[in-house]
């Protein structure tokens, strides 16, 4: 039977947004339908808040700041990997009211009551296309995307070749493994150990974790030039005496514990093979002993 094409163009579009809105179910919890798989951490309620937190936490670790590029009166701005769009909101609403601020992410997670200004799109930052014009943006953001991508030089040179003259490309990443200041900290430590299995699973995956210490080489391989990378201590639990980092110590603790099954599920699961019961164990005996 013969379709026209319109009609063959409806029904993709239909048969794909079912897919974006149908979550996949694992373990108890919810990850994205769009591209099923190919994002290890899940998407639902839990995940929402931890985000959110996580936000909260950055915004305190850089002392309010919602980015650090130079940024003036710019025009069009793309947030890659948005999650629940919280960093767009708050771009579009205090600092660029009059730029386009557009937000992708494989989840459909993101509030539907937004500004004018802000435009939320379910896409793969890793396709060849992003079905813009090249030099599109005068600003492009990304944060904590650690194992989401096979490739993570592969996005930056995408959006070195999607920026305008002129333009910023800026990632915030944290870097997965667990350091200590006075060297007291024991080879064996359970969080140690964990970040190593969390490595190794995301690294079977095919979505490296470390990579935060690759980034300025990335960016200058890509053709950006005057990078500039800046360092910033995240204490993982509150021993610091001083205040803003005790605050954020506090913050990064209760980060940790919200999201330590989330970063295990998936991974360890798929990965390494244990059932839900196995990991659950091993989390909260990590819990118990205060390891993070």
């Amino acid at each position: 039977m013969l379709c026209p094409r319109a009609d063959i163009l409806n029904r993709a579009s239909q048969s794909l947004e079912s897919s974006v809105h149908v979550f996949q179910e694992e373990n108890g919890r919810t990850y994205h339908g769009y591209r099923a798989g190919s994002y290890l951490y899940p998407n639902d309620g839990n995940e929402r808040d931890r985000l959110d937190m996580q936000h909260a936490m950055l915004k305190h670790a850089f002392k309010g700041r919602n980015h650090f590029a130079p940024l003036k009166n710019p025009q069009r701005i793309l947030d890659i990997g948005t999650g629940t769009g919280i960093w767009v909101m708050e771009m579009a609403r205090d600092e660029f009211p009059n730029a386009q601020i557009h937000g992708t992410d494989l989840s459909p997670i993101q509030p539907t009551d937004v500004y004018d200004n802000v435009h939320f799109f379910i896409d793969d930052a890793s396709e060849e296309d992003w079905v813009v014009e090249p030099a599109s943006f005068d600003y492009i953001h990304t944060r904590v995307l650690l194992g989401s991508f096979g490739d993570f030089r592969d996005i930056i040179r995408k959006s070195f070749y999607y920026t305008k003259p002129g333009g910023y490309m800026e990632s915030q990443e944290i870097f997965p493994t667990p350091f200590c200041d006075d060297g007291t900290m024991p080879d064996d430590w359970p969080f140690l150990e964990w970040s190593k299995y969390f490595d190794q699973a995301a690294t079977m995956a095919g979505r490296p974790v470390r990579i935060a210490h690759k980034l300025k080489r990335w960016y200058e391989e890509a053709g950006f030039v005057d990078v500039q990378e800046k360092i910033i201590r995240m204490p993982v639990n509150p021993w610091t005496k001083d205040k803003h980092s005790k605050a954020l110590g506090k913050m990064s603790e209760a980060n940790l514990i919200d999201g330590l099954g989330a970063f295990t599920l998936g991974p360890f699961s798929r990965m390494f093979g244990w059932n839900s019961t196995e990991i659950e164990v091993r989390v909260t005996a990590l819990l118990l002993y205060k390891c993070v």
